[in-house]
C-alpha cells in the first residue's frame, strides 16, 4: 500500500464538557518532559511529591493516598471492591448513570444491593438511606458527590450522619467535584473518596486519584477473602506507592508528571479560590442561558453541580445539529445527554482550566448565534449581556451596614 498516515494534528478544541476539560500549557510542557523508567529513583522519589500534592488538595492525611492508573470507573472499582465482600451488604445512592456504576460493581462481587433512588436532577434523601439500612449490617454508603450524568451535587455531611448511625463506612466519588467544589476528606470524614484527573484539576485522562483512611486500611487486612481484582486491589498497589517501591505494574509515567504540575497548580491558586472562580463563572453561565430561555434541569439551585451544568434543551431544537454547530462553527465541545437524558438536556462543563469568564461569555455568544440559526426566538445579546451583569454583581464591594 502506497498510502501515507500523516503526522497526528488534533483540533484545537475549547472544551466545555463534563470531562476532559481543557488544559494550562504548563501541564502540556509537562507532558513532554522526558520518560524515565518506572523504578528509576529519581520517578520514584518523585512519586512522593505527587502524593503529597494529591493529600493536600484532598485536605487529608491518609497513609493511602495515590493516583490509580485507571479513568474515574477504575475509582469506583477499587473503591467498591476493596472494602467489600460477598454477601455484605451496601446501600448505594442512586441519582444517575454514575452512581448506578457503583451500583452495578458492588453486585458483582456479589454483595446484597440497596439501591436509594431519586429522581433525575434531584438528589438522594438521607432519611431515605436511614430508613433503607435501620436493623441490617450495613458495609458503606456510596454515593456520588457530584453527578455529572444530570448536574446534581450532594451534601457529603448529610450522609455522614446516616452513615454513622447505620455504623457504615462512607463512600465518595468526587471525580467531578475534586479542586472545583469544596472538599475536606478529614473534616467531613470520609472513609474511601476516589477522584479523576480530567475534570476540575485539568490533567489529562487515565488516572483516579484516590485516598482510604486508617478504618479502611484495618477492614482491608481483616478481609477474610482477597479482593476479587488483582488490579484494583489497594494493597499491592500501595506497596508501590509506599515506602517499598515494590513493582506492581506499569504506571503512565507522563500522566502522573502532567498530573504534579497540574496539581502545583490548584495548590498555587488556593483551593477556596479556585471554588470561588468555578462557583462565579456557572452563576454567570445561567444567568446568561436563562436569559435566552435556556432553563436547567436542577431546579433548586443548592442542589447544582457546579463544575457540570445541565440544561434543557428549548421545544423544538435538535440536540445534536446545535452541538454539531458549535463544534463546526466556534470550536466549542458541548454534551448532550444519555439514557433518559438523551435529546432532552445538554451538559455543559466549566472545570478548571477551561472554567475562565471569556469561555463563558464566548460560549453564550455561541449558543446564541446557533439557536437563531435553528429558529429559536432570542433577544440579541441577552445571554451576554446578564452573564456580564452576574459578573459585575460578583465583584461589587459589600456596603457596610447593609442588611445580609
Amino acid at each position: 500500500m502506497n498510502d501515507v498516515i500523516g503526522e497526528l494534528t488534533p483540533p484545537q478544541r475549547l472544551m466545555l464538557t463534563p470531562g476532559p476539560s481543557c488544559m494550562d500549557p504548563r501541564v502540556y510542557r509537562a507532558l513532554a518532559a522526558p520518560l524515565v523508567g518506572h523504578v528509576d529513583p529519581w520517578f520514584t522519589e518523585m512519586m512522593s511529591d505527587v502524593q503529597i500534592l494529591l493529600r493536600r488538595v484532598f485536605q487529608t492525611k491518609n497513609r493511602i493516598t495515590f493516583p490509580i492508573s485507571a479513568s474515574g470507573s477504575g475509582g469506583i472499582e477499587a473503591a467498591v471492591m476493596n472494602p467489600l465482600e460477598a454477601g455484605e451488604e451496601c446501600i448505594v445512592c442512586v441519582n444517575g448513570a454514575f452512581s448506578e456504576r457503583m451500583a452495578i460493581i458492588a453486585e458483582r462481587i456479589p454483595a446484597k444491593v440497596t439501591r436509594v433512588e431519586a429522581p433525575l436532577g434531584r438528589t438522594v434523601d438521607p432519611q431515605d438511606v436511614l430508613r433503607a439500612g435501620k436493623g441490617r449490617k450495613i458495609k458503606f454508603v456510596g454515593l456520588a458527590h457530584g453527578e455529572t450524568s444530570t448536574g446534581v451535587v450532594q451534601r457529603i455531611d448529610d450522609y455522614r450522619k446516616v452513615a454513622d448511625e447505620l455504623g457504615a463506612l462512607l463512600v465518595v466519588d468526587t471525580v467531578a467535584t475534586l479542586a472545583g467544589i469544596p472538599l475536606d476528606v478529614d473534616g467531613q470524614r470520609i472513609d474511601i473518596c476516589f477522584s479523576g484527573t480530567q475534570k476540575a484539576i485539568s490533567a489529562p485522562p487515565g488516572m483516579a486519584p484516590i485516598t482510604v483512611n486508617a478504618r479502611v486500611e484495618e477492614l482491608m487486612r481483616a478481609r477474610k477473602e482477597p479482593v476479587r481484582s488483582w488490579y484494583f486491589d489497594l494493597t499491592p498497589t500501595m506497596s508501590y506507592w509506599g515506602q517499598e517501591r515494590t513493582y506492581h505494574h506499569t504506571p503512565p509515567i507522563s500522566l502522573i508528571y502532567a498530573l504534579r504540575e497540574a496539581l502545583r497548580l490548584v495548590l498555587e491558586e488556593g483551593l477556596d479560590a479556585r471554588c470561588e472562580r468555578h462557583a462565579r463563572n456557572q452563576q454567570a453561565m445561567i444567568a446568561g442561558l436563562e436569559a435566552m430561555g435556556v432553563m436547567p434541569l436542577v431546579s433548586n439551585p443548592a442542589d447544582r453541580l457546579v463544575t457540570v451544568t445541565a440544561v434543557k434543551i428549548p421545544e423544538g431544537i435538535d440536540d445534536g445539529k446545535v452541538r454539531q454547530q458549535l463544534l463546526n462553527e466556534f470550536n466549542i465541545e458541548i454534551s448532550g445527554g444519555f439514557g433518559a437524558l438523551k435529546g432532552k438536556i445538554w451538559r455543559v462543563g466549566l472545570m478548571g482550566y477551561s472554567s475562565q469568564k471569556g469561555n463563558v461569555l464566548l460560549f453564550l455568544a455561541a449558543l446564541e448565534k446557533t439557536l437563531l440559526d435553528q429558529g429559536l426566538r432570542v433577544s440579541a445579546g441577552a445571554g451576554v449581556a446578564a452573564a456580564i451583569h452576574s459578573y459585575q454583581q460578583a465583584t461589587q464591594p459589600a456596603v457596610a451596614g447593609a442588611k445580609k
